[in-house]
């Protein structure tokens, strides 16, 4: 017993063992500056007990020195004396992280607070194992930082370059490291730019990455802790509040850079001015700088200067353009290659030879030789000024973005000419005396003088519509005009009859303009005049109008008379019965009409009181559509169509007893002025009315059987035929279907039958339940015909047999299946015969065949046995003396 309690303290002691407690505090040496919070960290591992420890620190002046209690996380009256009032002041604390570990911090350092300290923890173990404490050295050095930052420029041009000027500087006492950043504020949000340290490495914003990299951004270290950063080419996004910040660094044993002071100074507000704040341009004339107007004759040289003026003019790449009448010239790029806008339409050699040079910083003087009337307008000098964004890259290519762009007054020049003269004459060729007649005017160009070679003539027509004719009477419409380039320009009110065709704008010859509608409306009546204008070709390659003249008014009127429509409707095929086809004619008769559409409804009523039913229409563009009577399964039935200029015919197959009644023909003429305007009325007319009547009578039938054979033995097949046949009114053959059952009787004239087969209207077929083994099926061989196959026939299959019919037909008259009486054929009697000799023939052969079998085996079995014990039986006689004495004895 004593022995069992031994072993077990020992492995208890054994199991303690395994796990010693560990207690560690932040890597040392720290340096920390006076006055910065202080934070050390302290956990435990590797205990035992409960899971949240406690935790007590202490702190000595020396490595060796009294100990100085500063907190316990479980003692509140733990402190010393000297730090009790920190303590409760809260500018020493001791914050619990986890159940293990906690947090040593002090609000503002001291240079006191320098020394060793140690972080304790209470024993909970069961055994005493491990460290129970661990130490940590605080050096507190004075706070040295210096930041001095230098006000930059308040207002900085764009284009120019801005430096920003820091000096950060500290007292090396022990080993730290200082870095530098500069920073802009917009608003409420600050961006960093650059920073420097404390490794030496560089380090930018995400905003200004790229243009660090493209060298937009430099940083130059100077001496004595001064820096500089040079932002090269501002713009209007580097406006804002500089900032610079310089801070302080210790690196800890275990790699990790802590940052100890830092101190950020306010350098100034910049704001960066626009380009275009003082970006201005100046057109004016060689000879006068004031002049706005020049007046030249033809053959003479024209000169212009364009004067440049910014405040950042050097940081400017200029793209110089001369326009005239706002169309480029020629253009200056910023590179100084010159290249010359002029159009190449062929009128290039009319016009003076355009030069552009540069004579002096921001000036620019445009040269044009030889001018004419077509180098005549306003000339305005156009300004793109350009900035290179950020630095060049590696190949010296930089990213150019506009700054500015204006442009100058404008220098109006007058080139002397003489404008063209001529005389009009306006003819009707053709005058419509009824509505719908063509109507084609011309107007003709004589004594033409002073238009120039390359000068054109234009024309424009104008319609005034006569009073009482159209809504605005008296007001002058813009048919249409062609231009000096042959352009149709179509007025508002004819743009879609000029477009479609139905009215047409010519040049027949040079001088000679026409007009014509091929349809002539009522609307068209009025007074037309033609407006022609000389064209002359600019220095720009552009036609412009010079003169205008207009000619005389011309009439175009006639006699209007009312239109009229006459409907005729006539049978084609009458429908007497139920099934037949109807079919009527309309044909239409015009008065004072030209070339029209016609729309056609068939409409219906059972009798003149019933309302009025819509069969079909057919629009004035033969769109075909079946009205809201129609039957949507019947309209396969009905057919309208034109089969004449003026008539139509509609066919209605298959009549039925809902067709009976009145037909007619409602017959609209229409007009169409072009293609793809709308049509418009012009009159209508119903005809007269056409009658659909008959009488009903219905189809009958009659039904029968047969069979090939009346008598069948055992497993033969029977074949019992059910023939129907109809007269009358018969109906397709896709319109009639039969319903036929097989019934089957025992005994010759019983009246107890039973159901054998059937097949419905559908074509399904069932078979009934059936005690014998014999099997049944249904053969339809043509519409009118079914047979009832027996196959494998037994005794159990005699019997009578008879079927029953159901016809059902699709009724012409009411276009519904109907279904018909009952029909009942005679009875056929089938009589399974008993095969006497076929049942016995079979047992009788083999019988036979197995007696004479054993007969021949038994004589050949005897012919073996006697050969086999009669081979060596020769006789053998008996001694007589032998015999004797065997008698004797």
């Amino acid at each position: 017993m004593d022995n069992c309690l031994l072993a077990l303290v020992f492995g208890l002691l054994t199991l303690g063992g395994c796990s010693a407690r560990v207690v560690k505090v932040s890597p040392g040496p720290l340096i920390r500056v006076e006055g910065q919070p202080v934070s050390i960290k302290c956990d435990v591992d590797e205990y035992g007990g409960p899971r949240e420890q406690d935790f007590e620190w202490m702190m000595s002046r020396d490595a060796n020195g009294q100990r100085i209690k500063i907190i316990s996380t479980f003692d509140a009256s733990y402190s010393h004396p000297s730090l009790s009032k920190r303590v409760a002041s809260g500018d020493i604390s001791v914050m619990r992280l986890m159940d293990n570990e906690v947090e040593l911090k002090i609000a503002e350092v001291k240079e006191l607070d320098a020394g060793f300290y140690w972080c304790q923890t209470p024993s909970t173990d069961s055994v005493i194992s491990g460290n129970y404490e661990a130490q940590v050295q605080l050096t507190v050095i004075p706070n040295t930082l210096t930041v001095s930052p230098q006000t930059p420029a308040a207002v900085v041009p764009e284009g120019s370059d801005l430096t920003l000027s820091c000096s950060v500087t500290r007292v090396l006492t022990h080993p730290t490291y200082l870095s530098i950043t500069w920073s802009v504020k917009k608003g409420a949000t600050s961006e960093e730019i650059l920073s420097f340290g404390p490794q030496g490495d560089v380090s930018t914003g995400s905003k200004f990455a790229r243009r660090y990299a493209d060298g937009g951004i430099r940083l130059v270290p100077g001496k004595n802790g001064l820096f500089e950063l040079v932002i090269s080419r501002v713009t209007s996004s580097d406006e804002g509040i500089y900032e610079c910040n310089g801070t302080e660094w210790t690196h800890e044993n275990g790699g990790k850079w802590i940052k100890i002071v830092e101190s950020t100074k306010e350098m100034g507000t910049v704001s960066v001015t626009p380009t275009g704040q003082s970006l201005s341009v100046k057109a004016s004339s060689s000879s006068s700088s004031s002049s706005t107007t020049l007046l030249l004759h033809p053959e003479s040289t024209l000169t212009l200067l364009c004067s440049v003026a910014a405040d950042n003019l050097p940081a400017l790449a200029l793209e110089v353009t001369w326009l005239a009448d706002g169309r480029d010239l020629i253009t200056m790029e910023r590179s100084g290659v010159v290249i010359s806008n002029a159009s190449s339409n062929g009128a290039q050699g009319k016009r003076g030879q355009a030069s552009l040079e540069r004579t002096g910083g921001g000036e620019y003087r445009l040269v044009v030789s030889r001018v004419s009337a077509e180098d005549g307008g306003a000339y305005t000098c156009r300004i793109r000024a350009f900035i290179e964004k950020g630095g060049r890259s590696v190949g010296g290519g930089g990213r150019w973005h506009m700054a500015s762009e204006k442009t100058s007054s404008p220098v109006t020049v007058n080139v002397s000419q003489i404008k063209p003269n001529f005389t009009l004459t306006l003819e009707a060729i053709l005058n419509p005396q009824v509505t719908a007649e063509p109507t084609e005017l011309a107007c003709h160009v004589t004594n033409i003088t002073h238009l120039p070679p390359e000068g054109r003539l234009g024309v424009m027509w104008e319609h005034t519509t006569l009073p009482g004719i159209g809504d605005d009477p008296q007001t002058s419409h813009p048919i249409g005009s062609l231009d000096g380039y042959g352009n149709l320009l179509p007025g508002p009110t004819y743009s879609d009859r000029l477009k479609s065709g139905a009215l047409s704008l010519t040049r027949v010859h040079p001088n000679t303009f026409k007009l014509r509608f091929l349809r002539t409306q009522e609307i068209d009546m009025g007074q037309y005049v033609c407006a022609v204008s000389s064209w002359t070709v600019t220095s720009q390659g552009d036609l412009v109008k010079t003169t205008e003249h207009q000619s005389s008014a011309q009439t175009v009127q006639w006699v209007t008379k009312r239109p009229s429509l006459n409907v005729v409707a006539k049978h084609v095929r009458e429908a007497s019965v139920g099934g037949a086809t109807f079919e009527m004619s309309c044909t239409v008769a015009t008065e004072n009409l030209g070339e029209v559409g016609y729309s056609v409804l068939i409409q219906s009523q059972e009798g003149f009181e019933s309302t009025v039913r819509t069969i079909m229409t057919l629009s004035p563009d033969n769109i075909m559509q079946h009205g809201g009577a129609t039957d949507p399964n019947r309209r396969d039935s009905l057919v309208l169509a034109k089969t004449g200029p003026a008539e139509f015919r509609f066919r209605l197959a298959g009549v039925q007893l809902s067709d009976r009644g009145f037909y007619w023909c409602d017959i609209t003429a229409w007009t169409k002025q072009q293609l793809g305007q709308a049509w418009t009325k012009v009159a209508s007319a119903e005809s007269n009315k056409v009658k659909i009547d008959f009488q009903e009578n219905g189809p009958s039938f009659s039904i029968g059987i047969q069979s090939d054979v009346n008598s069948v033995y055992p497993w033969e097949t029977a074949k019992l035929e059910c023939s129907l046949s109809v007269s009358g009114s018969s109906p397709k053959t896709d319109d009639l279907v039969y319903e036929v059952r097989w019934l089957f009787t025992r005994l010759r004239g019983g009246e107890t039958t039973t159901q054998v087969a059937s097949v419905d209207r559908f074509g399904v077929v069932k078979k009934e339940a059936r005690n014998s083994s014999s099997d049944i099926s249904i053969e339809r061989k043509d519409t009118h015909t079914y047979m009832l196959n027996i196959h494998g026939t037994q005794d159990s299959d005699s019997g009578e047999y008879h079927c029953i019919a159901t016809p059902w037909y699709l009724s012409a008259s009411t276009g519904a299946w109907t279904q018909a009486g009952e029909l009942t054929s005679s009875r056929v009697f089938l009589t399974v015969r008993f095969a006497v000799w076929e049942s016995l023939k079979l047992p009788l052969l083999y019988g036979v065949a197995a007696s004479v079998g054993v007969g021949i085996f038994s004589l050949v079995l005897g012919l073996v046995c006697a050969q086999c014990c009669c081979r060596n039986t020769a006789h053998t006689p008996r001694s007589r003396n032998k015999l004797m004495d065997l008698e004797m004895d």
